[in-house]
């Protein structure tokens, strides 16, 4: 089977694209970039170029921005060309400039496909109802990048996901040279008589990956000269071994992580029973938390109810509250204070809606058994009145009690979480709480037998 051949059926073994498809090929002017322009042209794919400029290498950088216009007009089609100050974002970001420069360049494949979906540029496979893009990112990584990838990645330290490799697909981006070794591209262009830019930075190894390249690799392979069949065929089986690994921990997952609307509950004693570090972080990844805080999930474990760790960015927490661990967003410590004037009777808060109704008190009259509403009596309510979150120091008289109670000891003793705690509001008059939304009403607005009319408030609708 010849390269041609191989492209094709690899392209269609891992379902990157159809042959109807709009494929922008990434290309720098090096061979491999070279190759991949001819096999596209040669297997009639639909086509057009995208050459990043990272203006690092002077006139060299100009040369290759100019050869590549040359291929875009030796296959007739279009060429798109983005020039990057890529020493100056390294530096705003602090980041080396070969990261800056794989930054920079998968940000432009990013805008140039929303602008694609911006025009509608979508299809719809009727055999599985998934939303598709018709134009796809074309890279040509091959075999040797995926080799000095997870060996890099071992060197490092990874996890099973790191050993396998560069992904033939991630998202927009697709990868049809996998399957073949630098020198049968190489060889190829020999054959079909292609002419690519050679980059001089490639003979330096100040670079990392040039290092592995042009130093490290050569030198394992004086012990073990099929060092790279050997890592190509270990990526297959970590590849297999990860796919076992996923199926497993994914059952595990669904039987300690429980689901309450928008938090998730794993019970402690369960999840530290497996003593499986592993494990722990495949849960806590998913909330944006770092490998390095296992050892904080850990501690957490023997920590007082009460206790919690944030994710970096502070987007997510992880709560000890009694024998569970509680994942949940963190709330903005911002107090949403809203005033209700007379005669409002609708009021909208985060992501729920208040209505205020009154009633002419009736001999059929039944108090509603649902926490969501609060019936008062209304002439003991003068407005305005404040729908506030609740705060520290707050107190009220619970339906029933004669003494007031501390807000904080009543949630105690409702046996609130943390974040339960968080999302408790309070209607106010007057510096007097009138109700512990969903909770309880203050006995001192309670409904009498002496009660002619009734303020009814109810939180009745929950928006999505």
């Amino acid at each position: 089977m010849n390269l041609l051949q191989r492209f094709r059926e690899f392209i269609h073994q891992q379902n990157l694209f159809h042959p109807k498809d709009k494929l922008m090929l990434a290309v720098s002017g090096g061979v491999d970039s070279v190759v991949l322009c001819e096999l596209c042209s040669q297997a009639g794919y639909d086509f057009t170029i995208a050459h990043c400029n990272f203006q690092l290498r002077g006139k060299e950088s100009e040369r290759d921005e100019n050869f590549v216009k040359d291929i875009g007009n030796k296959y007739g089609v279009k060429v798109l060309i983005k020039r990057f100050d890529t020493d100056a974002y390294a530096e705003e970001k602090k980041i080396g400039i070969q990261e800056a420069a794989r930054d920079l360049r998968y940000e432009w494949f990013k805008e140039i496909i929303n602008e694609q979906l911006a025009i509608g540029n979508k299809q719809v496979d009727n055999s599985t109802h998934d939303s598709q893009l018709t134009t796809h990112i074309l890279t040509a990584h091959h075999a040797d990048d995926n080799i000095e990838t997870v060996l890099m990645n071992f060197c490092r330290g990874t996890g099973l996901q790191g050993l396998e490799g560069i992904p033939a697909k991630a998202n927009y981006i697709r990868r049809p040279l996998l399957c073949f070794r630098k020198e049968e591209l190489i060889e190829f262009a020999k054959e079909n008589k292609l002419d690519f830019a050679e980059d001089s930075s490639n003979r330096s190894s100040k670079y990392t990956r040039n290092f592995f390249r042009n130093e490290i690799i050569p030198l394992i392979s004086k012990v073990y000269p099929q060092i790279k069949s050997n890592l190509e065929e270990n990526i297959g089986r970590f590849k297999e071994i990860n796919s076992l690994y996923k199926l497993s921990v994914g059952e595990i997952k669904k039987k300690l992580c429980t689901a309450k609307k928008d938090e998730v509950h794993i019970p402690v004693k369960q999840l530290m029973s497996y003593q499986n570090r592993a494990l722990i972080f495949e849960i806590i990844s998913d909330y944006g938390f770092a490998e390095r805080q296992i050892d904080e999930v850990i501690k957490l474990a023997e920590s007082d109810s009460g206790k919690f760790i944030q994710s970096p960015g502070n987007a997510f927490r992880i709560i000890k509250f009694r024998n569970w661990f509680i994942i949940s967003k963190n709330i903005s410590s911002i107090t949403e204070t809203i005033i209700i004037e007379e005669g409002i009777d609708e009021v909208k808060i985060q992501n729920s809606k208040f209505k205020i109704q009154n009633y002419i008190l009736t001999s059929d009259f039944r108090l509603p058994a649902s926490g969501l509403i609060a019936c008062l009596d209304a002439k003991e309510i003068t407005f305005p009145l404040i729908l506030r979150k609740w705060k520290q120091g707050d107190y009220f008289y619970p339906l029933r009690m004669k003494k007031k109670k501390k807000l904080a000891r009543f949630f105690i003793d409702q046996k609130l979480s943390k974040t339960e705690k968080e999302k408790i509001w309070v209607l106010e008059m007057n510096k007097k709480i009138l109700w512990v939304v969903g909770l309880r009403i203050d006995d001192r607005f309670k409904i009498t037998g002496n009660t002619k009319s009734i303020l009814k408030i109810s939180l009745e609708t929950v928006y999505k």
